[in-house]
């Protein structure tokens, strides 16, 4: 049985995984070296898990990388950021990506944070 999404984060979080899914069965050894390095990018160390997934979410926003946004948006909150902490780190990304940090913030990373909240419901 396929599993049934019920909103568009949901949607995204599923086309990725699926996606990652036939690139690493078409490129196993990539796939793993790849996969061990941003494991390794996101471990704990002098910077929390949770400060990684503020600045990748940043990245992905400036980068316009739609996938990335939804992704670390459910990044930041699984580690535990608050709406504000989330709203505050796409303020700093706004002073250097401008409208376009502005666009993606007010429409994909706001429903995303909405959907994630319902999921857990």
């Amino acid at each position: 049985m396929e599993f049934e999404a019920n909103n568009s984060t949901e949607n995204a979080l599923r086309d990725y995984k699926a996606g990652i899914g036939v690139f690493t069965h078409k490129m196993p050894d990539f796939a793993e070296k790849f996969n061990s390095f941003t494991e390794e990018c996101f471990k704990e160390g002098q910077l929390s898990q949770k400060e990684k997934q503020l600045i990748a979410l940043g990245i992905s926003l400036y980068s316009q990388d739609e996938y990335c946004i939804i992704y670390h948006t459910k990044g930041c909150l699984d580690q535990g950021c608050s709406e504000q902490e989330i709203l505050e780190a796409i303020g700093v990304t706004a002073a250097f990506g401008g409208g376009a940090t502005m666009s993606q913030a007010v429409t994909l990373v706001q429903e995303c944070i909405q959907e994630i909240n319902q999921m857990k419901q």
